[in-house]
């Protein structure tokens, strides 16, 4: 696969690159509440038009694929849909939030697989995640709520896998992953994606979602992580889950309850 020219030396840069990313990513809690279709639909046409935008930037693959590499695609197609199937059954503030206990898997498989030590403000940080997630199941008493924050943690530990596999792979090729994750993510959901009514609104959410809110930030994401730790990217992120909220407030006047901004805080 060819390269891009956002390359960086510096970790700064790397930073830099990281929050934008983070920004763009920021956004699908308020597309996913914009559209009707179903998750498996939706994050199937998302994914179809990342995976063209790929595809155009920095071309065909060019390496062989590796258990890495596939094990992190799979990884990424579970993290997107579980991510989207969140969203749809509770709020996006607990969607978001949940997912964000990834800090934790993060740090275990660190250890494992990049051999990567957590620093005791690692440990620290983990410990004050685990107090703000219990109170998201404080006042989460419907079926969809509780089953929506649960999608929420698995997701958390699908990105865990994602993010520790991209980072193994950070002197490789880790567009190589998100493109294979972008490919069997759209054919995961090409059969309710034929089904669905092909109406302009939402053609034009899976056209934001591919391009804006998966294709461009992921560029800028795996430049990012060569320079990075993993647990520094996901710290980093932790942006991400203060902006995501905002958005969907604004746009769909959704509102997280007291007992989740709690948590949020903590």
């Amino acid at each position: 696969m060819t390269t891009t020219r956002l390359e960086t030396e510096s970790p700064r840069q790397a930073v830099f690159y990281l929050i934008g990313a983070v920004f763009f990513f920021s956004t699908s809690g308020v597309l996913i509440k914009l559209s009707s279709w179903p998750a498996l639909a939706l994050n199937g046409g998302r994914s179809f038009v990342a995976a063209l935008f790929f595809l155009a930037v920095v071309g065909r693959p060019k390496t062989k694929w590796t258990p890495i590499k596939v094990g992190g695609a799979v990884a990424y197609v579970a993290t997107l849909l579980t991510f989207v199937m969140a969203t749809q059954l509770t709020t996006a503030a607990n969607a978001v939030f949940l997912q964000f206990t990834a800090p934790i898997w993060v740090a275990l498989l660190s250890i494992w697989l990049l051999k990567e030590m957590p620093r005791r403000s690692d440990l620290i940080f983990m410990v004050i995640v685990l107090l703000g997630m219990g109170l998201f199941f404080a006042d989460e008493l419907t079926p969809a709520g509780m089953t929506g924050n649960l999608i929420a943690i698995f997701s958390g530990i699908c990105f865990a896998f994602m993010l520790t596999l991209l980072s193994k792979e950070r002197t490789g090729s880790p567009l190589e992953i998100v493109l294979l994750g972008n490919i069997l993510s759209g054919l995961v959901g090409l059969p309710s994606l034929l089904q669905q009514r092909w109406e302009w609104r939402e053609v034009l959410i899976i056209l934001v979602l591919g391009l804006f809110q998966l294709g461009f930030p992921f560029l800028l994401y795996t430049v990012a992580l060569r320079r990075l730790r993993a647990l520094e990217i996901m710290l980093i992120q932790s942006l991400e889950p203060i902006l995501n909220p905002i958005w969907v407030y604004l746009v769909v006047a959704e509102l997280p309850t007291p007992m989740a901004l709690l948590g949020s805080a903590i």
